[in-house]
């Protein structure tokens, strides 16, 4: 008898108990089942369930309907037993992780807890089923939905004052995901692009990847170093291929490239033939004034080319894999190829969904909220290290604009990998500044302040004075380990 209480269909119940049968060999290849009238009968169920579970049996193989004769065991049984194979999570609880209490700073990261989900799983659904009515569930576009590019256009020349068509945006994985395109379609072994330093390291190893050089320039309270840039490229002689920068908050110091060094890279640029990829990760995220224009949006005709990249991820959340280029339409057509050969398009049901979220205005609202948010645990931070005597007699930081983290530098006698060290003996993950570069050691550290809220805030900041008071350092001389200079 089939078990009428169990959440396991009672057609899934009965196919099983046929397969095990035959398996068994009660039921021998070439016998024939009783008709399903008779099998309901003898079963105690409705006839539908024995028709339902025997037409999936004959659709897997291990049955055979022949016309006016019945149903009979296959002749030539499956291999393996698909019927009887059901995929689940183990629900046996996972012992914790060694490291499952840590509190990880991150390097700034938004939210996810305020992410609009509810909003994005409803008009996910709607993509979903719009697309499938209208048969658009098959292949798509490379260069990613065309109504999200349209919108897309339209968004960033609003509120971020450029001037593009949705021919010239590709939707892509990420900003990540972006650079990576990039570096692939557009670079090749013996180009060289030059980076700010210290920097977005994962930016550097995708131009590695496509084979090209990085030459490291350096970053001041004006952002990058445009009289090292002039340098470098007149030694590299017509190999110097692009300029990665992140003028607008940099990463990871936070500064802004000033006016007259956007000017000066434009000329530098287009002296020697190098395009500007503008990394523009964190546009919405603008507290202090008005925002600066991306570089892109003053482009001039006959200036240097733009690959402006952004990314939806820091609207959303980082699982949110949504990014764009936007570029002049002889790139594009590079991306694209290169993107066909890759994944051949995007996920077109979030970029569907994603759409509807700007049409409706959800995403801004979204935006508004998050960047209030964003803004008090900011100043919260700043008024906690303000506060402690500790804090600001040991660290440093400019206010930034804006941006979702803080650039902190270690004052005095303050060792940055005893920081990390003891931090960590405190169950709290720092980075050190050395991860942004590529040879050497800062003594500071980005502070991801977006990602938690003012009680986490509060905790971390309890957690650095703990850390660095003088109480504290000298346990650590104490212990006999070295101390940083």
């Amino acid at each position: 008898m089939l078990d009428t209480s169990a959440a396991v269909p009672r057609q899934t119940q009965l196919a099983r108990a046929l397969v095990a049968e035959i398996q068994r060999g009660r039921a021998t290849p070439g016998s024939f089942l009783p008709g399903s009238r008779t099998l309901a009968a003898q079963l105690g169920v409705n006839r539908k369930v024995v028709v339902a579970a025997v037409e999936e049996l004959v659709a897997q193989g291990w049955l055979e309907a022949l016309p006016a004769k019945g149903i009979r065991v296959a002749l030539n049984l499956p291999r393996f037993p698909v019927g009887d194979a059901e995929a689940r999570r183990s629900r046996v609880p996972r012992a914790a992780e060694p490291c499952s209490t840590l509190l990880r700073v991150s390097d700034g990261l938004p939210d996810a807890r305020i992410a609009p989900v509810d909003a994005l799983a409803r008009a996910q659904r709607r993509a979903l089923r719009s697309l499938a009515r209208a048969a658009g569930l098959g292949y798509g576009e490379p260069a990613g939905d065309p109504v999200l590019r349209e919108v897309l256009a339209g968004f960033v020349n609003q509120a971020r004052g450029l001037s593009c068509s949705a021919h010239e945006v590709v939707l892509t994985h990420g900003s990540q995901g972006a650079l990576g395109l990039f570096a692939l379609a557009l670079l090749r072994p013996g180009d060289v692009v030059a980076v700010e330093h210290p920097g977005y390291a994962p930016a550097w190893r995708a131009f590695a990847l496509a084979g090209a050089s990085v030459v490291h320039i350096g970053v001041d309270a004006e952002g990058l170093r445009t009289d090292e840039l002039e340098v470098a490229a007149k030694k590299l002689r017509g190999r110097l291929k692009a300029v990665y920068v992140t003028p607008h908050h940099q990463y990871p110091t936070t500064v802004a490239l000033s006016p007259e060094r956007r000017m000066h890279l434009r000329k530098i640029c287009e002296e020697h033939g190098a395009c500007i990829v503008e990394d523009d990760y964190d546009y919405e995220y603008h507290f202090d004034g008005a925002p600066l224009l991306p570089m892109a949006a003053t482009a001039t005709p006959g200036g240097p080319p733009f690959v402006y990249v952004a990314s939806l991820s820091k609207l959303l959340a980082p699982a949110v894999r949504l990014g764009y280029v936007v570029t002049d339409r002889s790139i594009v057509s590079r991306l694209q190829a290169t993107r066909e050969c890759l994944d051949r398009q995007g996920d077109v049901v979030l970029e569907r969904a994603i759409a509807e979220l700007i049409e409706d205005g959800e995403l801004q609202r979204h935006a508004r909220r998050a960047r209030q948010i964003y803004m008090q645990r900011r100043d919260h931070v700043l008024r906690r290290f303000a506060a402690s005597p500790v804090l600001s007699a040991n660290l440093a930081c400019e206010r930034p604009s804006g941006g979702l983290a803080l650039w902190v530098r270690l004052r005095g006698a303050a060792d940055i990998d005893e920081l990390v060290a003891r931090a960590r003996s405190q169950a709290l993950v720092l980075a050190p500044g050395s991860v942004h570069l590529a040879r050497g050691k800062a003594a500071a550290f980005r502070f991801g302040f977006a990602g938690h809220t003012p009680e986490e805030l509060s905790g971390i900041c309890a957690t650095l004075e703990k850390c660095l008071t003088p109480e504290s350092r000298a346990r650590k001389t104490a212990t006999g380990r070295p101390r940083g200079g």
